[in-house]
């Protein structure tokens, strides 16, 4: 990762798992030429492990230490869209570095969408559980108050990649 482009804010792309944050950043990066990071391939691969076997030997406790790292370097970087973690918002600190040099796009979608989206996925270490649906309903309903912290909310579901881009782009062109 190399710093580029000090004019340029990042794009910052936070909310809950499968709203479309990894799929819409490196996508959105690549038509804004703009580079795109993950915060979790950064603890990943400073880590060394898995996330999923991050949270299963060491615990959330752990893994949310190795993110807060992850956020402190993507936010050094300018002229990057940021994919984060759905976590990452549960700890200010987080939201504070990324909006010292990035605009904070918050991606949702209804609690049936996204387990529509992830059910399948078995990496998902916070939905190995009998009932994933309700889980993800109960999350998204904690986490609903540091959601709407970020600068822009936008609603992923029954909309394409490109509606939801062209609206993150036409913002983002404002900033």
């Amino acid at each position: 990762m190399e710093k580029q482009d000090k004019n340029r804010p990042n794009i910052v792309l936070v909310g809950f798992m499968g709203t479309g944050k990894t799929s819409i950043g490196r996508r959105l990066a690549t038509q804004l030429r703009m580079r795109y990071v993950d915060t979790d391939d950064i603890i990943e691969r400073d880590s060394g492990r898995r996330i999923s076997d991050i949270f299963s030997v060491d615990g959330e406790e752990t893994f949310r230490e190795l993110e807060s790292e992850a956020v402190r370097k993507a936010s050094k970087l300018c002229n990057y869209v940021i994919s984060t973690g759905g976590g990452v918002v549960l700890r200010e600190t987080n939201m504070a570095e990324l909006r010292r040099n990035g605009i904070i796009f918050c991606l949702t979608a209804t609690p049936e969408e996204i387990y529509r989206r992830v059910r399948h996925q078995s990496h998902r270490p916070l939905l190995q559980t009998p009932d994933p649906l309700t889980k993800i309903r109960l999350m998204l309903e904690d986490r609903h108050p540091y959601y709407v912290k970020a600068d822009y909310m936008v609603e992923t579901t029954g909309r394409s990649f490109g509606e939801v881009m062209a609206y993150i782009k036409r913002v983002f062109k404002k900033c």
